[in-house]
């Protein structure tokens, strides 16, 4: 069977089940986590979605990298949220095949097709985090992301460090982000770095916590109580409190 044929009757085959298994509660359950209109919200509670991703994935994990990569493209020019869910979730499952040359595909996919936070997350912690703990230098170029009008792409250059950072490096890098992202009036953008800045301090609690308490001044209140959710009662009092 031709490349082509194969996948034609998987997507085919995919978008009958999601169709089969999306309720449109889940839609309405699923929009009401963003504060964007979504054009076609996923119709299925996240544990369905991925039982299906892993069903469908099963049938083509044995294709090269290049053809997984091909399929994912398909999806994402869909503009169905579930099969571009599917897409980013396809592409994790083979990040420990990507390599550097992968990298402008995936920056491609996040500039072009990720329209809300939980696509953002799924790429940047799935396929492009594992491929920038993979190759470190790639760190800069994810670093530009930070001037992007792309919110998407400002989140996107904390986000993807995240992996990183739960595996006890890139510390010196995130601050390099947090302190090019420290102002942005973007909230998506304060929790992202934020965020980045919490898983951090799973390894680094002083070194985090004494970022905040030097940049809280111009730090947004939104990312400082990310960065320090899972400190101690009494270093999140002292980073609370408002200088007089």
């Amino acid at each position: 069977m031709e490349a082509r044929d194969t996948l034609n009757d998987v997507l085919k085959q995919l978008r009958a089940e999601i169709k089969r298994q999306s309720k449109p509660e889940n839609m309405m359950n699923y929009q009401r986590w963003f504060k964007e209109k979504l054009k076609n919200p996923v119709g299925l509670k996240g544990p369905v979605h991925k039982k299906i991703s892993n069903q469908f994935f099963k049938l083509i994990k044995d294709e090269s990298k290049k053809q997984i990569l091909d399929y994912c493209e398909e999806l994402l020019a869909s503009e169905q949220s579930a099969e571009r869910g599917i897409a980013f979730m396809w592409a994790s499952n083979i990040s420990d095949r990507l390599t550097k040359a992968d990298f402008p595909r995936l920056e491609r996919w996040l500039k072009k097709y990720v329209c809300h936070w939980g696509a953002c997350d799924s790429l940047c912690c799935g396929a492009l985090g594992a491929l920038i703990h993979q190759y470190p230098e790639l760190i800069p170029r994810a670093k530009k992301w930070t001037s992007s009008n792309n919110r998407w792409m400002r989140r996107g250059a904390a986000v993807c460090m995240i992996p990183s950072l739960g595996k006890g490096t890139g510390l010196k890098e995130a601050f390099s982000i947090a302190d090019l992202l420290l102002t942005d009036n973007d909230d998506m953008v304060q929790k992202g770095y934020g965020w980045m800045l919490k898983v951090a301090a799973d390894s680094y609690q002083k070194k985090i916590f004494d970022y905040v308490i030097k940049n809280k001044r111009e730090m947004p209140r939104t990312a400082l109580r990310y960065a320090i959710e899972k400190m101690p009662r009494n270093l999140k009092k002292e980073a609370m409190k408002k200088d007089r």
